[in-house]
């Protein structure tokens, strides 16, 4: 009986080493995080979301990001493809493999797609591609800021979207841990906001003069991007803090710290982590909430060091919120005009609504396939 108590007491000392001093990649640091307010007001807990059809993607899986443009439907997927297809799922084709995990694309005036991978060729960064299947051709544009002679890396490209004026405003959604070295894009998501350091960045690229600069910096994981009408602002999700930003097009090197007039906070303490933005129809702007609000990262906003702790578990215990399907839409003024839940999470990690005369198209990190629904049915 002794040496097996001794045996344990020396597993327990190991174990309880391990847990307290083993390296980990983050240096968590506090925050104050706003009190959870649940499924209440406009977000009020439905089904609405249920019963999605769904359109078969093929080997390809995780339909990012969804534009609907001449016809067609564009997706950015998991294998690095952004792949085109009808609305009815025919005819589905690879247009462009950018070798990394294309996130947010938009298409300039000439009808090149700009994409914003953080894992394509050497370093990630905003890509602009023409072309189409082995014609394709892709050609870095940035992968760093370089104004006033800054050299900082572009180390998360994530949303992005195309102003008339030609200028590309896309996000950096961490300086601390690229998707390429950090075991991939929702990994590196899942590091950034435990840490909570808040180093993500909104950024302006000008192709006329190929200036890259900051517009809006100290973010917590800023991911999805869309324009005003007017294009005189853009409203930014900023996943690790759940809220979403009003921030105008000329403020220049602002900080989220600091906010000011032209950098505003226009929705807070949403009930889950904002996703990707997408402009909709009758002046609707929707947004996914990729996962719901972690009772763990809430409570432990004041203990660091208790986050560093939950990241020596076995990665299947990381503090990962269960999926939770929830889709909603907002005006200009931050009113929500229409929210669609599915509390079992059937159709997983739910990004973001691309929105037709008829149809909604549900945009998902990991799902296999592409998710959508008759407007009459979501009460549209």
């Amino acid at each position: 009986m002794r040496r097996f108590l001794t045996v344990l007491l020396l597993a327990v000392a190991v174990l309880a080493g391990y847990l307290l001093l083993w390296p980990v990649p983050v240096q968590p640091v506090a925050w104050a995080a706003p009190a959870a307010p649940g499924y209440v007001g406009p977000h009020e807990a439905n089904t609405r979301l249920a019963g999605l059809e769904s359109i078969a993607l093929g080997s390809h899986t995780g339909p990012e990001h969804i534009v609907l443009r001449n016809g067609w439907l564009y997706t950015a997927v998991e294998s690095g493809a952004i792949v085109r297809l009808r609305p009815d799922g025919s005819e589905r084709e690879v247009l462009v493999q950018t070798g990394g995990r294309p996130l947010g694309f938009d298409f300039d005036a000439n009808g090149a797609m700009v994409i914003a991978d953080p894992m394509a060729g050497l370093h990630g960064g905003l890509f602009r591609a023409t072309g189409s299947g082995s014609g394709a051709k892709l050609e870095l544009l940035t992968h760093s800021v370089n104004d006033k002679g800054a050299n900082s890396p572009i180390r998360y490209a994530d949303g992005v979207v195309v102003a008339k004026s030609g200028k590309v405003y896309f996000t950096d959604a961490s300086q601390r841990f690229g998707a390429k070295v950090s075991g991939g894009t929702f990994n590196a998501s899942v590091l950034d906001i435990v840490e909570h350091q808040a180093t993500g960045r909104l950024l302006e690229y000008d192709p006329a003069s190929q200036i890259t600069r900051v517009v809006l910096a100290d973010l917590s994981f800023p991911n999805g991007l869309a324009l005003s009408d007017s294009e005189q602002h853009v409203f930014v999700a900023e996943t690790g803090k759940y809220r979403i930003w009003k921030v105008a097009v000329t403020a220049a090197d602002v900080s989220a710290r600091q906010p000011v007039t032209s950098a505003s906070v226009l929705l807070d303490n949403l009930p889950g982590y904002p996703d990707n933005l997408m402009r909709g129809q009758g002046g609707k702007i929707w947004v996914g909430l990729v996962k719901p609000r972690g009772a763990f990262i809430d409570n432990t906003a004041g203990k660091p060091w208790l986050r560093s702790l939950s990241m020596r578990l076995p990665k299947a215990l990381w503090p990962v919120p269960p999926a939770y399907g929830h889709v909603f839409a907002f005006d200009e003024s931050g009113k929500v005009l229409a929210d669609l839940q599915d509390p079992s999470g059937a159709y997983p990690d739910t990004t973001a609504v691309t929105e037709t005369d008829d149809r909604l198209y549900i945009q998902s990190l990991h799902a296999k396939t592409l998710g959508w629904m008759d407007k009459k049915k979501a009460g549209l």
